[in-house]
């Protein structure tokens, strides 16, 4: 089941912003610290930001492991 960061917020960029800028993300922080206290894995929390059916971007957490006795690949 998909998990998300609490307080941590992915939109599409302002029209007028540069084509650089891919995302835009708001945070928080209270809420982001307190999330990712919840889900670290070695002092690290994984993040993939995706793009719903309806065109919205989010952001998941990545909580894939590898598989260590098939090597299994990610992708």
């Amino acid at each position: 089941m998909a998990e998300f960061l609490e307080g941590f917020i992915v939109k599409k960029p302002n029209e007028k912003a540069p084509e650089f800028v891919l995302a835009t993300i708001s945070m928080k922080v209270e809420d982001v610290i307190s999330s990712l206290k919840k889900n670290e894995k070695n002092g690290w929390v994984n993040l993939n930001v995706k793009k719903s059916r309806d065109g919205k971007l989010y952001a998941e957490i990545d909580d894939w492991e590898r598989n260590r006795r098939t090597n299994d690949d990610r992708w």
